[in-house]
């Protein structure tokens, strides 16, 4: 039998709300889809967590350079202007996008299709994904960030697959994504590869040799994210307040637009408008802890949207569980004061997962 709204309604209880939307597969997309009205109880965040649009950054008489993140230009990575473009930006920002930046058009397309074929999937197929059901623990369907540590809800589906190996994927991946996102992470990788050499040489690092590529890039993950048309998007978020725990996430995201940051200087939120075939860049906290806070990692947010779905596909590069992260020797052989202590990366990770999103609170845990 589908679904109904007399199922589930706005001042439903939590038990029925988490048994629709997380143990029977359904998600949030299931939610939206029975046409509610108002937002359930459990999405509402409290009143500071809300986007408040007249505290952002997108006053239209000032002029746009100072209002948004760089777009950079790839076609030439050897331009010394574009490594100063990168790396004036990971500085100052912590994000920016890049154009003409070597990843086929087609690429991305192909899994921003596959993200919207995937969560088109009926509850119970979606639903073998599931912590409960999924056979690995590197595929997981979910909803919002972390439900039982949360007081109210993220307004978000999504689906994470972590990299291992290729027959990995082709094994345990859903077929109905599978190929699509295989080819995006691994089109990505010479992106990824460029990026970090300019960042290291920012930061004094001559060469990236074996070990040190490792940290840098030794695991990925890409999410394909899902976020329905919500009823009250203004008492609501799409994901709350955070920085990521990557050393870079790279960014693919739809025409709806909703990604916003913090301006580091104002405190205000700036738009991260989407740029036809581009893709969004932001440093992560294990480059910001490794660049001994050289390169930011900045607190970001995605808002609920009251009139259209949007889909969006990150890929995060990070280290190994099993390494240790801290300031590289090259940043501090100037004299630099440490910042941050080492830390296990498996660790730094489990830390920022145990919690509700907080801002940028989860960096504290490296603090020399």
């Amino acid at each position: 039998m589908a679904p109904s709204v007399s199922m589930i309604h706005s001042d439903s209880t939590p038990q029925n709300i988490m048994d629709f939307v997380v143990n029977k597969g359904h998600g949030v997309k299931g939610l939206a889809e029975l046409g509610l009205k108002t937002l359930p109880q459990q999405y509402i965040q409290p009143p500071h967590e809300r986007f408040d649009h007249s505290s952002d950054d997108d006053d239209e008489e000032q002029p746009n350079i100072n209002h948004t993140i760089p777009v950079i230009d790839m076609s030439n990575w050897d331009d010394p202007k574009v490594a100063e473009a990168v790396c004036d930006a990971a500085r100052k920002w912590g994000f920016f996008q890049v154009v003409n930046h070597g990843v086929p058009i087609h690429v991305l397309q192909d899994v921003k299709d596959a993200t919207r074929q995937f969560f088109g999937l009926p509850a119970e197929e979606k639903q073998k994904y599931s912590k409960e059901r999924s056979v690995t623990n590197n595929v997981r369907f979910g909803t919002s960030f972390t439900p039982e540590a949360e007081k109210a809800l993220e307004w978000k589906d999504y689906l994470s697959l972590f990299f291992v190996s290729d027959d990995e994927a082709a094994s345990l991946w859903p077929p109905v994504c599978r190929n699509q996102a295989l080819e995006y992470v691994k089109s990505s990788e010479p992106v990824v590869k460029k990026l970090l050499a300019i960042l290291m040489k920012g930061l004094n690092v001559k060469e990236i040799d074996e070990s040190k590529e490792s940290m840098l890039m030794g695991s990925k993950r890409i999410n394909l994210n899902y976020y329905p048309k919500c009823p009250n998007p203004e008492l609501t978020v799409g994901v709350g307040r955070h920085s990521d725990v990557s050393t870079l996430t790279i960014l693919l995201q739809d025409e709806i637009g909703g990604l916003y940051v913090r301006n580091t200087e104002t405190m205000k939120w700036i738009h991260v408008p989407p740029v036809s075939g581009s893709l969004v860049i932001n440093v992560g906290d294990a480059l910001q802890i490794m660049s001994n806070g050289n390169y930011k990692s900045v607190e970001h947010r995605v808002v609920a949207n009251g009139s259209s779905n949007r889909i969006s596909v990150p890929i995060f590069v990070n280290p190994r569980p099993s390494d240790v992260i801290g300031p590289l020797p090259e940043v501090l052989e100037s004299g630099e004061k440490q910042i941050y202590k080492n830390v296990l990366y498996k660790d730094y990770v489990m830390h920022f997962f145990s919690k509700a999103h907080d801002g940028k609170a989860t960096v504290e845990f490296a603090k020399a």
